[in-house]
């Protein structure tokens, strides 16, 4: 691997205007994860990015594994989240072998990042137990206010990426059919897709309009029925032939 991933974690220290965006969605959708899924099991989760989902699933595993590349960010998550009882391997993704499988796999936010996706997602799919469920959370490019942005002249190209995006380190954007696209070719088959937060407007709209907490919240649960306008799409999958 030739990208440092510490040259990113600036991103991850707050103080900017999509902190309204990330921590809104890294705290909702851990709870559509759990919703679906017996907490009793093991959980391998791959990137600590901002801790939120982390801290969140940590509470509900029997057995917790979390995987990030960058030290710097590592070292932040403790300091944050000092009380987390999480086991964190510091590793890239494509660097790491275990003879170990897991009941549920979460992929939150981490396709858009690396190189190759369809090496990650054929790697962990034997890591995956026969009867596991992967969930996988991507941004979504077709968003509500990306499409309105496009119809309205302002964005030629409704994948282009923002200078925060490679801020973050993002490399693409999904749709709904690119997303499902990459799953069956890896081996895998979409059990269940959502949305993650109908975002109707760009972020600095949405803080100038000041909305109260159950209007934001009513975004995200209208967002569950549409994910080719959400924000992010949550997609559960299982192995091929497991059903």
């Amino acid at each position: 691997m030739t990208t440092n991933l510490d040259d990113h974690v600036v991103a991850y220290q707050g103080n900017n205007i999509y902190d309204f965006d990330n921590e809104l969605i890294l705290k909702w959708y851990p709870h559509r994860v759990l919703a679906r899924c017996d907490e009793s099991k093991s959980l391998l989760e791959l990137g600590l990015g901002h801790g939120f989902t982390t801290n969140i699933f940590s509470r509900h595993f029997g057995r917790h594994v979390v995987l990030d590349g960058s030290p710097a960010i590592i070292d932040r998550f403790k300091e944050e989240f000092p009380d987390c009882s999480v086991e964190i391997i510091e590793t890239y993704f494509e660097n790491f072998e275990t003879d170990e499988s897991f009941d549920v796999i979460v992929m939150g936010f981490i396709l858009e990042h690396v190189e190759d996706p369809i090496t990650i997602l054929e790697k962990f799919r034997d890591k995956l137990n026969k009867n596991g469920k992967m969930y996988i959370a991507v941004p979504n490019a077709e968003v509500l206010n990306r499409r309105l942005g496009h119809a309205a002249g302002l964005l030629d190209d409704m994948c282009e990426l923002s200078e925060h995006d490679h801020l973050l380190g993002h490399k693409r954007y999904y749709t709904v059919e690119s997303l499902t696209e990459d799953i069956e070719k890896t081996g895998y088959q979409v059990t269940h897709l959502e949305g993650i937060y109908l975002k109707p407007l760009t972020t600095n709209q949405m803080l100038t309009l000041d909305l109260p907490e159950s209007v934001v919240n009513a975004f995200c649960v209208a967002g569950i029925d549409y994910p080719e306008l959400s924000c992010g799409i949550l997609a559960e999958v299982i192995r091929e032939g497991s059903a």
